[in-house]
């Protein structure tokens, strides 16, 4: 496999070869054209230091609280549809952020730029296209790709996270009705009742850095219509809304492999991307991705192991430990279960490449990046003046890369519903929450469930969820509607709940089958009355995977 020369930029230009062509031959992709607002990429005029804040224009008729691809994305829609309009973004920080997570975006997100007029976002940071999933289990593969539609192939895109925001960041800075503060806003304003508040009418702004003892100046700000919270799985302001307990899950342990890049003809072939690469893991030349361009999931370690570019020379490496409890790295105990995990995940016989990759990304590091993997469900909101969106209302586990698909599509139908109403009418604005809120249920639902039923079946912590495992592997590997629905589910493509129930106790049938005819690897060995017994406590603990959280989601 032939490796070309290639040229980066220092504005994170897509890499080149000598021929001046992208490494990724589809013209088609999202990651490639020009994006309008490069420019404002790296630029701090538009953005006001809070000391100068404090002589400006206090009223608003839009207040956004955070600016991560949310919050920017939904202050850009509403700057756009709302020209007359003024739009405040309060972020505490407006360099370009550093996260682990946030760094794939699923076809249907994708879809959702497109209708908030943001389909180039990904041009111009060196983003990679995928293709689907690539899952390795006890030495077998599978690829499952993503859906067509009429256009042929739907496809993600991978990135660094703090590139992409920074672009959305520049399309909000853009926008001449856009005032982009950095400061921190300290408190919701408005009316309560019994220590809850009932309606919001403004925020308290104050500097990036807030004292303990509560000395520095604040300010106020009036909002003539609505204020968005939009900052995030930490959200401040979460437990105004919701104050259900935040339920840990596990945790992802972030390491970053650097390789040379490969050109995407080599794993795929036509103008739809459509896969013809039989995977070569032994094949040590060039990038050791089993199959680049794609999510790879490897289920044998601890905790599954995902692995997906951020460009063509960067791959991330999550690798899960389940359970709240994360060992201490002062101890050397982290990286001892990181060491076996990944050894696990990609054996040395099977990923020569792989393995001396991951190996080495261990013990080059300095410091291991791990962040919590919560489950936090959305909740009606009966707050006049106030909508909670992004993650800042509703988490899933970030297995499926879900996340951002889930909070796009929430502002594409927010905005699209604002259009038609009058946005300073509390009636009118109660009455859109209620439809926001009917009209995002099915795609988080499936999202969010999925995202925690898989983790479950991956992480196997008992025999009964590693047959399930296994047949959910076998399941996927039939081909057809087998494989592509749930594809569609993982991509945010499929928004059908009834459907995703059916193809989960599809795969819980299926154990039981393999478990009552011994022909389960997974869980293997017993009298045939012992194996109808545990195929059908099987079922049983299928149900109690799935079922708790379609409840949880459904609550008001």
């Amino acid at each position: 496999m032939t490796v070309p020369e290639t040229l980066v930029d220092e504005h994170h230009e897509p890499l080149l070869d000598k021929c001046g062509s992208h490494l990724d031959e589809n013209r088609n992709w999202p990651t490639h054209g020009t994006y309008e607002y490069t420019s404002y990429y790296h630029s701090r005029r538009e953005i006001v230091p809070f000391t100068d804040f404090i002589a400006m224009d206090k009223e608003f008729d839009f207040v956004v609280i955070g600016a991560g691809p949310i919050g920017a994305a939904l202050a850009f829609k509403l700057a756009t549809d709302n020209p007359t309009s003024r739009v405040l973004v309060v972020e505490k920080n407006w360099a370009e952020p550093d996260r682990i997570v946030g760094e794939l975006m699923q076809p249907g997100g994708c879809q959702a730029m497109e209708q908030l007029g943001l389909q180039n976002v990904f041009s111009d940071i060196s983003a990679v296209p995928v293709h689907g999933y690539y899952i390795s289990y006890r030495g077998r593969q599978l690829h499952v790709p993503y859906m067509h539609d009429a256009n042929g192939q739907l496809r993600g895109v991978s990135f660094h996270h703090g590139r992409l925001v920074m672009n959305l960041r520049a399309a909000c800075k853009a926008q001449s009705n856009v005032v982009c503060v950095e400061g921190s806003v300290t408190e919701l304003l408005g009316q309560m009742d019994n220590n809850r508040f009932t309606a919001v009418r403004g925020v308290r702004v104050g500097p990036q850095r807030i004292q303990a003892d509560g000395s520095d100046e604040c300010i106020d700000v009036c909002s003539r219509k609505l204020t968005f919270v939009c900052d995030g799985i930490t959200s401040q302001f979460r437990k105004q809304l919701n104050e259900r307990p935040v339920e840990l899950i596990s945790h992802f342990c972030g390491l970053v492999l650097e390789h040379e890049p490969v050109s995407s003809d080599t794993y795929f072939d036509g103008p739809t991307g459509t896969t013809s690469h039989v995977s070569r893991p032994t094949d040590t030349a060039g990038n050791p991705l089993p199959m680049p361009h794609n999510g790879n999931v490897m289920l044998d370690g601890v905790g599954p192991v995902l692995l997906y570019q951020m460009s063509e020379r960067e791959t991330r490496v999550l690798a899960d430990i389940p359970g709240p409890f994360l060992p201490s790295e002062s101890n050397g105990q982290l990286r001892e279960t990181l060491r076996t995990s990944l050894s696990h995940a990609a054996p040395k016989h099977l990923y020569p490449a792989l393995h001396a990759a991951l190996m080495r990304a261990l013990d080059d590091s300095r410091r291991i990046r791990c962040i919590g993997s919560k489950f936090i469900p959305a909740t009606a909101n009966n707050i006049d003046g106030a909508v909670w969106i992004g993650d800042a209302l509703n988490v899933r586990h970030p297995l499926t890369g879900g996340g951002m698909t889930v909070g796009l599509w929430d502002v594409v139908i927010l905005t699209d519903l604002l259009r038609t109403h009058d946005a300073a009418n509390s009636q009118q604005v109660q009455r859109v929450k209620a439809q926001w809120q009917w009209r995002r249920r099915p795609r988080a639902l499936v999202v969010n469930v999925l995202s925690v039923a898989l983790h479950a079946l991956f992480a196997a912590e008992t025999k009964e969820l590693g047959l399930l495992r296994e047949a959910c592997f076998e399941y996927l590997a039939k081909g057809s509607h087998y494989t592509m629905q749930p594809s569609g589910f993982l991509s945010g493509l499929l928004p059908s709940p009834m459907l995703l129930i059916f193809h989960f106790f599809s795969v819980a049938f299926l154990a039981v089958y393999l478990r009552v005819s011994d022909e389960s690897v997974a869980y293997s060995g017993g009298s045939l009355f012992y194996r109808v017994y545990s195929a059908f406590y099987t079922l049983y603990i299928a149900a109690t995977v799935i079922l708790p959280v379609i409840w949880r989601e459904l609550q008001p």
